[in-house]
């Protein structure tokens, strides 16, 4: 289906600042679908002619199915609060030949009008106003067969809704410039409605919303009251107040507000209804964010505490690497001493694997950051006799951190490998510039995300050209346990005219995480 911006860019003329207006006015339309308790539809003028589709009134079953050029519907909205009138997806339809008639007349006189057919339903057109200009025109269908019995909450909600409609053929809705949310937590029409007067009384409260204002902690009547007055009297001593709560809750302004007390957290959202300019009143939104609150909170703690866990072993992991360093300095035996030198690196490559996850929010890795530095590292402390050019390409992604910390140790042992073996005296002559290459992949085998690692040196190469190394080093057995951890292989070939070339491969935990 097609979106309103696909609609907009290829079959309409608007400009891009009209564009954005109406993206606007559909992405705020919801609260006029559900007080209307009918589907809304946004039809705009065509900018050409060369195309054609089915027409809208399929679903009503008229004869007259040509559609005639020059009106397109951009957008739809159905109502969480009744019946859908559109049962299938409508957005791109051109309008027949009756329905552009009338689509016209409205946009042409910029008066809305009603029309109503033989099957009980009644459509409202509203003609899109921006700074003087029609840009398009809203339908609103209500199914009078399946229309909700009418009672205070229905009446006060199609009262609202009409005011909003107003406020769109006199381009006073969307507010220009836009509303200010209150972020996760906007409160919708179900969540609970209030109309205040234009003297900031409330005129008109929905059972939700009374509901809201009792377990702010009021308890008198609510019809008559001000609103403004009944929140302050529950905000605490000293508490910090938002400096827009004001213009919020006496409707003044179309911003949004949170308020929290002992034990309650509620979002209002004000819309001042106006007609020809001045304000006659306001829509105000409420809804009870509360547990929504209190889990964020949770989240925020359980975030907190796995950063602070992994830095901790990341400096625990640190504090081990260079306890054994110090180690290796008093040991006398050089075996012993190689030994801890290299159990202190993989100790340290660990850490940088810890490091980077304890700077994130989830168990997930930035895997490209820490090759890098792997990559660097190792090169730096391996090349003891010649300097040695380490470069990466390709991408790794985001990893989980099972897989971030084995892959990380096999790349350092392939890294320090290559270093220390290729370019190692006397075999390694120094006629070119020593260099060591990684290029990642990302890719999927058989549904599940995979990863292949190629690891290239220009150094003396395999022993007598041969395609496999020895593998009763310690560092070759910890990349076969790590890659079988991964259940992954590797293979080794000699590189043209001398250097070796390692790849391996790997299967990945959970879904791919490149993007």
């Amino acid at each position: 289906m097609p979106t309103l911006h696909d609609v907009l860019s290829t079959e309409t003329a608007v400009s891009s600042e009209d564009a954005e207006w109406l993206h606007r006015l559909v992405g705020d339309w919801q609260m006029i679908a559900d007080l209307s308790f009918a589907d809304l539809t946004l039809w705009a003028i065509r900018g050409s002619e060369d195309t054609h589709r089915g027409s809208d009134d399929a679903r009503s079953g008229s004869d007259d199915t040509h559609p005639e050029a020059g009106w397109v519907l951009a957008a739809h909205a159905r109502p969480s609060t009744g019946p859908n009138f559109y049962p299938d997806d409508v957005v791109g339809a051109h309008a027949s030949q009756v329905r552009s008639r009338v689509l016209s007349e409205v946009a042409h006189s910029g008066r809305s009008a009603t029309h109503q057919d033989a099957e009980y339903v009644r459509e409202q057109y509203v003609p899109v106003v921006r700074r003087g200009t029609t840009l398009g025109v809203l339908v609103r269908h209500t199914d009078l067969h399946h229309m909700r019995q009418q009672g205070g909450l229905e009446v006060n909600y199609l009262h609202i809704a009409q005011a909003l409609l107003v406020m769109i053929s006199q381009g006073a809705f969307p507010a220009d410039p836009p509303h200010t949310g209150v972020g996760r937590g906007t409160p919708r029409v179900g969540d609970g409605v209030v109309r205040l007067g234009a003297d900031g009384l409330i005129e008109y409260a929905s059972p939700n919303a009374v509901s809201a204002l009792r377990r702010l902690g009021h308890t008198d009547q609510v019809f008559g009251a001000d609103l403004s007055q009944i929140v302050t009297a529950q905000v605490r001593p000293g508490t910090t107040l938002d400096e827009a709560m004001p213009l919020v809750l006496t409707g003044r302004a179309p911003w949004g507000t949170e308020i929290e007390t002992d034990g309650l957290h509620l979002t209002l959202r004000a819309v001042p209804l106006l007609v020809e300019s001045r304000r006659t009143g306001a829509l105000l939104l409420l809804r009870d964010v509360t547990e929504l609150r209190r889990q964020e909170r949770e989240l925020v703690t359980k975030d907190a505490t796995i950063r602070e866990v992994h830095h901790r072993v990341k400096n625990n992991l640190q504090t081990v690497s260079a306890l054994l360093r110090l180690q290796s300095r008093r040991v006398e035996d050089s075996t012993a001493r190689a030994a801890l030198k290299e159990a202190g690196r993989r100790l340290s490559t660990v850490a940088m694997v810890h490091d980077t996850l304890s700077h994130g929010f989830d168990e997930i890795a930035d895997f490209d950051q820490v090759a890098t530095r792997v990559l660097r590292a190792t090169a730096e402390v391996a090349s003891s006799e010649v300097p040695v050019e380490a470069s990466l390409s390709g991408t790794f992604g985001r990893l989980q951190a099972e897989d971030a910390t084995a892959l990380a140790m096999v790349l350092a042992e392939l890294v320090q490998n290559a270093v220390e073996h290729g370019f190692a005296a006397p075999a390694w002559t120094g006629e070119v510039n020593p260099s060591v290459r990684v290029h990642a992949e990302r890719g999927s085998e058989h549904g599940t995300p995979s990863l292949v690692v190629q690891v290239t040196d220009n150094g003396v190469g395999l022993p007598g050209g041969a395609s496999a190394p020895p593998t009763s080093g310690l560092g070759m057995q910890i990349v076969d346990s790590l890659l079988a951890d991964v259940h992954g292989s590797i293979t080794w070939e000699p590189v043209v005219p001398h250097g070796t070339s390692a790849r391996f491969s790997a299967r990945l935990r959970g879904a791919d995480l490149t993007d």
